[in-house]
């Protein structure tokens, strides 16, 4: 092989066509990669949703396994043994007294919703405050009650804050225990 044949590099027309090529293929990836951290961020929300009706489901199974038919401060067996739960056996908070209304409903109100949060999900939970901040992963808020007639207390919303849209909300109803998402 002479000199001049090891030293030839790439043509313009070799250069021109693998551009190309990497540019058709980039027209195609980016979106999906796009696309792909939106999907992840609603994978997250709905994950955690299924963690919060977990421990909200397991913690009325202790009440129930504890033959308790009222409300308690401390519910024994379940995490630290400082969850409070109402005359239904939901969680209601984990700070100080709870006291529900006659009818066995919950007051709710942004604490309390941080509360039933740190108090029902254990380890590795992502973290929840009353107001937007560093770090802060979902905002505890109180919302007005739903049309169902039994539902007569505010309601616990937690708003996922890290997608910058605060589109992503679960709901806890502290009256009947469920736990619902909504996640545009």
């Amino acid at each position: 092989m002479s000199v001049q044949q090891r030293n030839r590099g790439f043509t313009l027309i070799e250069l021109v066509v693998v551009i190309a090529i990497l540019a058709i293929l980039a027209a195609f990836a980016l979106p999906r990669f796009a696309q792909l951290s939106e999907e992840a961020h609603r994978s997250s929300a709905k994950a955690t949703t299924g963690a919060l009706a977990a421990g909200v489901a397991l913690a009325k199974a202790q009440w129930v396994t504890n033959g308790l038919s009222g409300s308690t401060q401390t519910l024994q067996g379940f995490g630290d043994g400082d969850l409070n739960v109402s005359s239904r056996g939901w969680a209601v908070a984990f700070n100080g007294t709870y006291e529900g209304e006659p009818d066995g409903s919950a007051i709710m109100n942004a604490s309390r919703c941080e509360q039933i949060w740190n108090g029902v999900l254990q380890a590795n939970a992502p973290t929840v405050a009353t107001a937007t901040g560093t770090g802060v992963e979902y905002v505890a808020a109180e919302v007005p009650a739903g049309a169902a007639a039994a539902d007569t207390q505010p309601n616990c919303q937690f708003t996922y804050q890290l997608d910058g849209t605060s589109s992503k909300t679960i709901t806890y109803d502290a009256d009947t225990g469920s736990v619902t998402t909504n996640v545009n």
